[in-house]
């Protein structure tokens, strides 16, 4: 007689609040393509181009652009069955990012609402992980009063950054240290990359007679590239790290609880169980 077999453990599937459909994703490589156009834009135009003929006017015509291909963005999100439960956690992490945003802002880039945006786009995923970057740093420059040409810049960025936490593998297996341990790699890349990115969005509105390593419309791509490096190291290279230290250093420290805690939050919620109701005795 045969001992009775163990059945199988269940996969711990990961829950997500936002599903994304081909419409949606459409929307989002749009507004990325039109994104890295007006991040890019001083090395893809060619120095006889009419847009380096209008440099100093074509951050504000991106801005303009980005502001709404944004709001297409969110109108394609609205029809992704973006339920209450799902909109009432974003608000939740917006709010929590955004309040956490001021606590180091101005003190050598020691910003610790990055760690929570690793962490959220890594539970909820990618689609979700978009919409929330977005919105929280669209709600902090709100409360900061820093909306300005920059702020569809900085929302852009910022959904990159978040959205890419849940493009990393593993997400319905890999557990513990291990992750923890990918999740602050990724923070720390990802804050460099968030500045570096950031500064294309500022470089162009240096005058090239005012400093030798701001964007020259007249030059190669080559000598923009070097000045560009130069501009990085010589600006913001001492913020990003601050930003990057922080970042790895709190989620190795408090990852494992903000994870096991976002995690329970989302299988408490059921984003994907339908919202039914029962009626009432007479």
């Amino acid at each position: 007689m045969s001992a009775p077999t163990t059945p199988a453990r269940p996969v711990d599937r990961q829950a997500r609040a936002l599903r994304l459909g081909p419409r949606t994703w459409l929307a989002l490589a749009l507004v990325s393509a039109v994104g890295v156009a007006g991040f890019g834009w001083p090395f893809l135009a060619p120095p006889e181009s009419a847009v380096n003929a209008h440099e100093g006017d074509a951050p504000w015509l991106f801005a303009g652009l980005l502001v709404l291909l944004v709001a297409v963005v969110a109108a394609a999100l609205s029809e992704s069955n973006l339920g209450a439960k799902a909109v009432a956690m974003l608000g939740v992490l917006a709010a929590a990012g955004a309040a956490l945003r001021p606590i180091g802002a101005g003190t050598a880039g020691l910003e610790p609402m990055f760690f929570l945006m690793v962490l959220s786009g890594r539970v909820l995923g990618p689609g979700f992980g978009f919409a929330l970057g977005s919105v929280t740093m669209f709600a902090s420059a709100l409360l900061t009063g820093g909306v300005g040409p920059w702020l569809p810049f900085q929302m852009l960025s910022m959904g990159w950054f978040t959205m890419g936490a849940g493009f990393l593998p593993g997400p319905d297996r890999l557990r513990g240290r291990p992750e923890v341990w990918m999740l602050a790699v990724y923070g720390f890349l990802a804050a460099f990359a968030y500045g570096t990115v950031m500064n294309l969005a500022g470089w162009t509105f240096m005058s090239s007679l005012a400093s030798n390593i701001a964007f020259d419309g007249d030059d190669p791509v080559a000598a923009n590239l070097a000045r560009f490096v130069a501009y990085c190291l010589a600006t913001s290279l001492g913020w990003d790290l601050g930003r990057a230290v922080i970042t790895v250093v709190l989620t190795l420290t408090v990852g494992t609880t903000v994870l096991r805690a976002l995690r329970r939050a989302t299988r408490r919620a059921a984003f994907e169980a339908p919202v039914t109701f029962d009626d009432a005795p007479r």
